[in-house]
This record gives C-alpha cells, structure tokens and sequence, in this order.
C-alpha cells in the first residue's frame, strides 16, 4: 500500500469517526464513555495522519 493511499485511508476512517460522534451526540441514550473513546480513536488517526504526513515531507526534501 502506498503511502498516499495508506493517508487517503486513515482520512477516511477519521471522518467516519466524526460522523459516528455527531450520531451519538445527537442520541441522547448514547453512553458518554462511547463518545469518549470514539474521540480517542479520532484523535489517534490524526496523530498518525500528522505523524505521516511530517514522514513523508522530511524524506521528500
């Protein structure tokens, strides 16, 4: 897998995560603890996008 096709990926998963957050906030019987942990899982794909993305510039140049 490429790297660009690696980041298109985790992109995509990222905005799935955001669309399944606004879900839950909009379900008021969503657990809090599940909006917390798909925050965490969203926050940990941008990490790695930025982390690759950094990567990937450094060895461009």
């Amino acid at each position: 897998m490429s790297l660009n096709t690696h980041l298109s990926e985790l992109e995509r998963k990222h905005e799935a995560l955001e669309r399944e957050i606004q879900d839950a906030i909009t379900h008021l019987s969503t657990d809090d603890l599940r909006i917390v942990e798909l925050k965490r899982r969203k926050l940990h794909l941008k990490d790695e996008i930025s982390r690759l993305r950094t990567t990937s510039t450094r060895v461009m140049h």
